[in-house]
């Protein structure tokens, strides 16, 4: 059996899929730790898990758009995060002595800890974002996010330049979607594609399930957790799309207290946090940013959406959904509350939505999600790369 280290950022959507992961390994007899935040990691993870608590110290948000985006996710979030988490990684690294760490592909400390003690690493991608280089039509961009890369590795002491892109491990590269939704692409050699890693998650007791109405439709709406200081105005777009459909469809709407005045109690429910895997079961659209942990969460039971991306790898996500029949996509900062009501009755009303959800369902199911992960996984043990998309050994991975 085997130790693995598992390093992610404190964000929700990066850290559900890894903590399914980790699950899964540690059912197959494996030792897990987790290097990061006990705040964050704890709701997440639940109370059995191991955790090497490292203080969470606020960044700049990623409130920007467009290609700000890309620089306050580098410069002000993950570059910060990085120089402020090594020390720690590296502690746990010392005492845990694990055979192989599972980093955040964001994470880039967690690489330079691992080339630091000289173990196999796996990258973990939560996201689309670095999988399908949208910026390489920019190499401007590309450059200075490797320069930030680059500034990292020499913050950390090492010496020379990063010997490859640190978001791509040399051994494996883990992405949670699949390929009836990412269309064709490039992959990396040593690139796997489970589709999305699921894993029952700590109850929330506190959801009033006793309020959900079973004679009514139901849609859940969530823009993701960092762009909640954007979505003030969207929400109030998404409560007014809803009013003329309260007879016939409840909502839950995710949202700090107090951000979505004039909700009509009993039609929207305003909750700080819901339990999404409990509900999607029951629903039959969700409204989201297109985030890909919400879009494939959405996909795997087979539930239509409606994206109205903002930033980061959502538009992709948007366009993917778009692609493959199984929802519609909206402008995020344009869309009125009549476009919307009209969007979400469709993929409620029409069957080909949910039709073409359940495709993607059954090709996510048949990649093998957090059991397949930690199958791969554990084809590190012996410091060999992981196996490549179509069962050849990797020749190590390279972007994109």
């Amino acid at each position: 059996m085997g130790r693995y280290l598992f390093v992610s950022l404190p964000l929700t959507g990066h850290a559900h899929p890894m903590a399914a992961v980790s699950r899964a390994l540690t059912a197959r007899g494996h030792e897990v730790l987790w290097a990061g935040s006990e705040s964050f990691l704890r709701p997440v993870l639940g109370p059995d898990a191991a955790i090497a608590p490292i203080p969470l110290r606020a960044h700049r948000g990623q409130a920007d758009r467009g290609m700000a985006a890309a620089r306050s996710r580098w410069a002000g979030y993950a570059v910060p995060h990085a120089k402020a988490t090594l020390p720690g990684i590296e502690r746990a690294v010392a005492a845990f002595r694990p055979d192989v760490l599972a980093v955040d592909q964001h994470a880039v400390a967690g690489a330079i800890a691992a080339h630091r003690a000289g173990l196999p690493w796996a990258s973990l991608a939560p996201t689309t974002m670095e999988l399908t280089r949208p910026y390489r039509a920019l190499p401007r961009v590309e450059a200075w996010i490797h320069a930030q890369m680059a500034a990292a590795w020499a913050a950390a002491g090492m010496p020379g330049e990063p010997p490859h892109d640190l978001r791509f491990s040399p051994h494996l590269l883990i992405g949670f979607t699949g390929t009836a939704l990412s269309g064709p692409l490039g992959w990396p050699d040593n690139a796997v594609l489970v589709g999305p890693a699921l894993a029952p998650r700590p109850p929330d007791r506190d959801f009033p399930w006793d309020r959900l109405d079973p004679a009514r439709r139901l849609v859940l709406v969530t823009v993701g957790t960092l762009s909640m200081d954007l979505a003030q105005d969207f929400h109030a777009r998404v409560v007014e799309a809803l009013r003329p459909l309260a007879r016939t469809v409840q909502a839950i709407v995710v949202a700090p207290d107090g951000t979505v005045p004039g909700a009509p109690e009993g039609d929207v429910l305003v909750r700080s946090r819901a339990p999404v895997l409990e509900l999607m079961p029951r629903l039959d659209a969700v409204v989201s940013h297109g985030g890909l942990n919400t879009v494939c969460e959405a996909l795997a039971h087979g539930v239509p959406l409606v994206v109205a991306p903002i930033k980061g790898d959502q538009p992709i996500n948007a366009a993917r959904v778009e692609a493959v029949g199984a929802g519609r996509r909206v402008r995020f900062a344009s869309v009125r509350p009549k476009e919307l009501r009209e969007e979400l009755l469709a993929v409620m009303e029409e069957p080909s939505y949910r039709a073409a959800a359940h495709r993607v369902a059954r090709s996510f199911a048949a990649a093998g999600g957090a059991g397949a992960a930690a199958r791969h996984l554990e084809g590190l043990l012996d410091g060999g790369p992981g196996p490549g998309p179509v069962g050849r050994r990797g020749r190590g991975a390279q972007p994109v």
